[in-house]
């Protein structure tokens, strides 16, 4: 992180406690973001699954031979925060999500702890249709709605099937899930692992105009 802010440019900060004078500091609201056509070309980027073990410095090291490329991997994905914007380890989901349901457990009738409460069933986070279509070939596609409580109290399982214009049978089958407050966490958490990793033959060219935009 230190060689990372070694490039930004100096601003000049007058002292506002009655003394005269002031110190350069290194400006750290510069900022640097890669092209939108680049992050979405599949030709530049390798998909990557972030693993427990893994931070952005372990990343970078391994992939761009420099831990101190990490903000490529942070940037590149559009991670501002990684206190936040990255994925919690196994063993720290369940603290975190503890810690921020404590109040809801607290309040309820029957004290709970913060977990408790969010894997409760009656505390439903979102409610779905399911939509679940299998083919006579064995193929299975399966939507899920996201609907409002009074729309899935409606909601009626059945199964139904059908021959489509090309004489293939097609069964049809409609059920119903909620999901908790911990499933949704876990789910936010999970969607945070998947990114994407800049190819290495891009890596000198980005840092050279890195250098040069944060440096004007």
């Amino acid at each position: 992180m230190a060689r990372y802010f070694r490039y930004f440019p100096k601003t000049f900060y007058i002292h506002t406690n009655n003394t005269f004078g002031g110190d350069f500091v290194t400006n750290i609201t510069t900022r640097f973001k890669f092209e939108e056509s680049l992050k979405e070309n599949s030709a530049a980027f390798y998909s990557y699954r972030i693993k427990d073990s893994d931070t952005p410095e372990i990343i970078a090291g391994k992939y761009y031979n420099d831990p101190e490329r990490h903000w490529i991997v942070l940037l590149f994905n559009n991670i501002i925060d990684p206190q936040f914007d990255w994925p919690l380890e196994s063993n720290e989901i369940n603290e975190y999500i503890n810690k921020k349901y404590t109040a809801n457990g607290t309040s309820n009738t029957t004290v709970q702890t913060g977990l408790t409460w969010s894997l409760s069933v009656n505390n439903v986070q979102a409610y779905f249709k399911v939509i679940t279509t299998t083919g006579n070939n064995g193929t299975i596609r399966i939507e899920k709605l996201e609907v409002d409580k009074n729309t899935y109290a409606n909601v009626a399982a059945t199964t139904q099937n059908y021959v489509t214009a090309n004489n293939e049978s097609v069964t049809v089958a409609v059920t119903k899930e909620t999901r908790s407050y911990y499933d949704y966490e876990i789910e936010e958490n999970e969607k945070k692992r998947e990114i994407k990793l800049l190819k290495n033959n891009f890596v000198a060219e980005v840092e050279k105009e890195f250098k040069r935009i944060i440096a004007t």
